[in-house]
């Protein structure tokens, strides 16, 4: 390599590219190289990537290789509904015979900015390795078999550890080489060298396999995704904290509970049938009949305002549980899934009075997509991820479009706007507004937490992006000991937050802080809700503030 080197910096200099004394100099340095390949490991949007081979490469979905019929459902409508799933056994090449996303030389353009994607994948490590990791590491410490929660047994714990360890890797292939579960326990329970995830890099340690598996239970996950609402085109996707080491798909491979980022849905019915963000509602329990009893929700908001009058506005920004309740009792169940069908969420949801708790698994995909919904006037844009495929001598031979579906009426959306930006203003998600984001720009956006802190997450809206977070570990029985701690404005609305600084601090994107939501046409709604209380008074029906 050094002997080819020095021969072609002499045929530079020889025909007068090159100064002869440069030459001789430049020949007398060793050669000093940092090559690197990159395989699927590596790089950016190492799980965008990835996702993109399982879905381009997907057969016809054939009913006897589904244990489910849901899952079989679900991949015979991505089939028969999103081109670019089973693309490569959608399309033939000239001689007949499938694409093949390896050898055939493929140029897929995919719809992500690659700042945006750096900085979204920057907010996630940022946010987990200072804050959230350190913080349970602490709260580990006091916990009886650890990274557990204290309200499962040692028996539970080991049944979580077991499962794991059947749906890891080395398990199945040891299965399929003919190895006696004894033989593969014995395995398991054996030190060996191994490289191990840490937020500080890779660590060279010794440890068994089973140890492994319990060692990364201890790292918290996250899932988030960006896009562009008026096309659908997905700007950022971060599956996960590295995918070396957590393959795991937390954007389109997984569905968590989604706490009350279901809110905004039940709130969108309201707003269609005629109610004001500033419409009144007395802060009090509400109850509903299930079967022989009745169930009463919690109230999650301030003791001090249990039986005032607040605003539908006010009941969003804190997530008060009571106002939701009482939507509830105006609204079907029914009725919200289907705005959330219509808005793009296909995961299954139960039709009861409690779903506004937000207890139905949802994917963050589908939670982007529908709120992207609300920044774009009303209509819903599948989330879009490639544009086009060329082949390998750069002819295109796929074009992919936008799917668009109108949901709401420009005023309804605006509406939810308002609302939505209630909660940043006053509400559960203020912190974006102080240090050391202070995001001052138009945002809107929801908070969510499940049960017992098991899944956290932050719905983000601007004008021209709309992110989704979320963040939790791998079991649900893992988990933060106080909402403080593990409530969505702690766990996932940082990362969005942090996002949005880095982006708007670049000079290409900086205008962008300054851009607004379009007001509607002929709206005149007043949607100061102090004003119209104050107006309100003057008509002597101080209660109605519906339009």
């Amino acid at each position: 390599m050094l002997q080819r080197r020095n021969v072609v910096l002499s045929q530079m200099a020889k025909y007068g590219y090159l100064k002869p004394a440069i030459a001789d100099s430049v020949k007398k340095l060793p050669i000093e190289l940092n090559f690197q390949i990159e395989d699927h490991n590596s790089g950016r949007a190492t799980y965008l990537r990835e996702y993109l081979r399982n879905i381009m490469r997907r057969p016809e979905p054939d009913r006897n290789k589904y244990v489910q019929q849901a899952s079989y459902d679900d991949a015979l409508w991505q089939w028969q509904n999103d081109p670019l799933y089973g693309w490569c056994n959608k399309n033939k090449k000239p001689d007949g015979t499938n694409y093949d996303v390896y050898r055939d030389g493929l140029k897929i353009y995919t719809t992500l900015n690659s700042k945006m994607q750096q900085y979204a994948e920057e907010a996630v490590t940022e946010h987990l390795s200072k804050e959230v990791q350190p913080d349970f590491y602490h709260t580990a410490k006091y916990l009886k078999n650890p990274p557990f929660s204290d309200d499962l047994t040692r028996a539970q714990t080991d049944e979580l550890l077991m499962t794991s360890l059947k749906q890891s890797e080395r398990y199945y292939l040891m299965r399929a080489r003919g190895y006696s579960e004894d033989s593969i326990m014995l395995a398991f329970n054996t030190p060996v060298r191994m490289k191990v995830f840490s937020w500080k890099g890779e660590r060279d340690t010794v440890m068994t396999p089973l140890d492994s598996i319990k060692y990364y239970k201890y790292f918290i996950r996250s899932g988030f995704m960006v896009e562009e609402p008026s096309t659908g085109y997905v700007k950022a996707y971060v599956g996960g904290p590295d995918f070396r080491y957590f393959k795991w798909d937390a954007v389109t491979q997984q569905k968590r509970q989604v706490g009350s980022t279901i809110k905004p849905f039940l709130y969108t019915i309201a707003m269609q049938n005629g109610y004001s963000p500033c419409y009144e509602v007395e802060d009090i329990p509400r109850t509903f009949p299930v079967g022989d009893s009745i169930w009463r929700p919690k109230s999650s908001g301030n003791k001090a305002y249990w039986g005032k009058m607040v605003t539908l506005k006010w009941g969003l920004a804190q997530s008060e549980n009571y106002i939701s309740a009482w939507l509830m009792q105006q609204f079907s169940p029914a009725a919200v899934v289907d705005i959330m069908h219509k808005m793009g969420v296909r995961s299954f949801i139960d039709p009861v009075p409690s779903i506004f708790l937000g207890t139905s698994d949802v994917k963050l995909e589908e939670m982007v997509g529908a709120y992207g919904t609300f920044a774009n006037k009303g209509v819903y844009v599948k989330p879009m991820y490639v544009t086009r495929i060329e082949d390998k001598n750069g002819n295109v031979i796929s074009r992919f479009s936008s799917k668009i579906e109108e949901v709401l009426d420009d005023k309804t959306s605006y509406l939810m706007l308002n609302l939505l930006q209630g909660v940043v203003l006053t509400g559960s998600g203020q912190r974006m507004r102080r240090e050391p984001y202070n995001l001052m720009n138009q945002i809107g956006g929801k908070t969510g937490t499940t049960q017992e802190q098991s899944d956290a997450w932050f719905m983000g809206i601007t004008p021209n992006l709309v992110g989704g977070v979320w963040g939790g570990w791998e079991d649900r029985a893992i988990h933060f000991l106080t909402l403080g701690e593990g409530q969505g404005a702690n766990i996932a609305l940082p990362i969005f937050a942090i996002f949005l600084r880095k982006v708007y601090n670049d000079p290409q994107f900086g205008i962008m802080e300054t851009d607004e939501f379009e007001r509607p046409a002929g709206f005149n709604m007043e949607l100061d809700c102090d004003r119209v209380k104050r107006e309100s008074s003057r008509r002597d029906n101080p209660l109605k503030s519906r339009y």
